[in-house]
Parts: structure tokens; C-alpha cells; sequence
């Protein structure tokens, strides 16, 4: 069974008064409320822009020259019109007897020849060493420096065998350095040739050879 202090029902003439008083109250309230709105005046506080005015200074206009007059257009002369002889007085004197100086000679360049080569590459009889190869490699004296750096190979030295068989101008095409250049052209020099000939006459050859060094075990 339901506990009658719990029981709604026997409150609901209580709360129905109740609500119907606050109900009245709150309409009451509501009449009494003015809800006219007045126009408000807004205003604005603030420091005023001012704007100030520029003289504009007025430049002036450059007066241009006028223009040069057109050329006049050359106008046909008939045949039958007789045009007048115009003097022409020349005040300088020319004496023909007086010599005349003329202006120096523009400077010319020289023009570089290119010296001719006065050697042959290949002829019909080509030189020939009077000494052998093995002969002359015993002339070599190995390089201190290429000694203890361990450079070993092939120096190619070429120069010219002149007229008489002799060496002319030997240089180092290919070289390994360590001081066996210099070695190379030193040997070079002392070697002997047969001249080369072409037509059966001595001449001038260039000539290549190879100067090996080898480090011995």
C-alpha cells in the first residue's frame, strides 16, 4: 500500500492555488512595465580631420622652336628657258710650281710569316744510328730522385738529324718525370747518326725515339 504522506493527490488543490497566484503576480508585473523605447542621441566624439589645400604651381610651357622649313621641291626647267650663268669666284691661289706634300704612307702590318719548315718528317733513306739502341741505353744514369720514388717507364724524345747526322734540338714529347727527362735528352745528344737522304742528298729529318728506364731488381 501507498504511504498517504507521499500521495500527490492530496496537494493538488494546494498547488493548484499556488500556480494560479503566481500567474496573476506575473501578469500583474507585465502591465505595469513601460515598453516604449525613446530615441537615443549617439554621439560621436572624435578630433576632426582637417584637410588642408596645395597650391598647385602652374609650370610653365616651354616655347619650342618652330620646325625648319621643308625643302623646296626641285621644279622641271624647260628646254627653251635660259638658265643664268652663276659666277663662282674661288679667292684661293693655286701656285703650280710650289711642291706638294703628301700625306705619309698608312702604316702597314707586318704580316707574321710562318717560318717554313726546313725539315723533312719522311724521305726515301731514313737516318740510322751508327751506335745501337742497347749501346746508348748503357749511357743512362738512373735518377736519384726516380730511384727512391720508384718511377720507371718509357721517356720519348724527338728532335731533328741534321745534314751531317747530327742531333738538333731534342725535346720531350712524353716524359715521366722524377729527373728522367733531363736524362733522356742528355743521352739523346750523344748518339751518332747516318744522315737521311732523299733523291740521294742529305737533309734534314725529324726522328723519335723511346729512352726506357727500368729500376733492376
Amino acid at each position: 500500500m501507498k504511504n498517504p504522506k507521499y500521495n500527490l493527490k492530496t496537494y493538488y488543490k494546494l498547488f493548484l492555488e499556488v500556480g494560479l497566484i503566481v500567474s496573476l503576480l506575473i501578469f500583474i508585473g507585465l502591465t505595469k512595465i513601460d515598453f516604449d523605447v525613446k530615441d537615443s542621441e549617439i554621439t560621436f566624439k572624435g578630433e576632426q580631420e582637417v584637410v588642408e589645400m596645395e597650391e598647385v604651381v602652374q609650370t610653365e610651357q616651354e616655347n619650342r622652336p618652330p620646325p625648319p622649313p621643308r625643302p623646296q621641291v626641285p621644279v622641271g626647267v624647260p628646254n627653251d628657258e635660259i638658265i643664268e650663268d652663276v659666277e663662282i669666284n674661288i679667292d684661293a691661289e693655286i701656285d703650280m710650281e710650289e711642291s706638294l706634300e703628301m700625306p705619309p704612307p698608312p702604316q702597314q702590318e707586318e704580316d707574321a710569316e710562318e717560318e717554313e719548315e726546313d725539315f723533312f718528317v719522311s724521305v726515301e733513306k731514313m737516318p740510322e744510328m751508327k751506335t745501337s739502341f742497347a749501346e746508348l741505353q748503357k749511357k743512362i744514369i738512373y735518377p736519384d730522385r726516380a730511384q727512391k720514388a720508384g718511377i720507371e717507364g718509357r721517356v720519348i724524345v724527338q728532335f731533328i738529324v741534321n745534314e751531317k747526322g747530327e742531333v738538333e734540338n731534342p725535346r720531350v714529347i712524353r716524359g715521366i718525370g722524377g729527373g728522367c727527362d733531363e736524362e733522356a735528352v742528355r743521352v739523346v745528344k750523344l748518339a751518332k747518326f747516318e744522315p737521311g737522304e732523299q733523291r740521294g742528298v742529305p737533309v734534314r729529318v725529324q726522328f723519335t725515339i723511346p729512352i726506357i728506364f727500368k729500376l733492376r731488381n
